[in-house]
């Protein structure tokens, strides 16, 4: 059972990223504020769930939400940056985006970096113990795939619709193909060794 509150704090938000192991696409991250006595059977880690029952989640936590954000990281940045500290940059402009600010921060996982001196705990697995980080988890994860099914229609033969810019053999075996695109991050590793490009 996911427990509402970590703090004392009532103003409390969660937030997570989606899209942290992909070669391709943005890192997205949300951030959610949920009212005192929110309750939903449905809602967990969106890892946890199909992809019907997060849209069905969606509509139900932004309408319910105190407040809500997410913020997209692009690859450009990603590849200056690097993706934990993009990862952390798209958390934080996600809570920069909600219209109340929160008086405690709870965040999905083990590292982050202090936002605007407002007090915070990493709690890891944290979308699997809270309902915030649950909540901003879904909503991290589905703007994020809307944004890779956008992208799909330009560059359908890397098949984003379905594997979402993730390393699967398809995806791999189209980058070898067809080289990367303006999409995918220069500083990952987009091929394995055995089928690096001859350049």
């Amino acid at each position: 059972m996911l427990k509402l509150q970590y703090s004392d704090f009532t103003l409390e938000c969660g937030t997570d990223e989606a899209g942290r192991g992909c070669l391709a696409g943005p890192v997205t991250a949300a951030a959610v504020i949920l009212p005192e006595h929110f309750e939903n059977v449905l809602l967990n880690d969106s890892k946890m769930l199909s992809e019907k029952k997060r849209n069905i989640l969606k509509p139900i936590i932004e309408q319910n939400a105190v407040t809500f954000g997410f913020a997209h990281i692009y690859p450009t940045k990603i590849d200056s940056i690097n993706i934990l500290n993009a990862s952390i940059l798209a958390m934080h402009q996600s809570i920069e985006s909600l219209k109340i600010k929160p008086e405690f921060i709870i965040v999905d996982g083990n590292k982050f970096k202090p936002f605007e001196n407002i007090p915070y705990e990493t709690i890891v697995k944290g979308d699997s113990k809270f309902l915030s980080i649950a909540a901003a988890s879904i909503l991290a994860k589905t703007y994020r795939d809307v944004y890779m099914e956008t992208i799909h229609e330009e560059f359908p033969m890397y098949n984003w619709k379905q594997n979402k810019g993730y390393p699967t053999k398809e995806h791999r075996e189209a980058i070898r193909k067809y080289g990367p695109t303006k999409y995918h991050r220069k500083s990952f590793r987009l091929l394995p060794e055995q089928l690096k490009m001859e350049l």
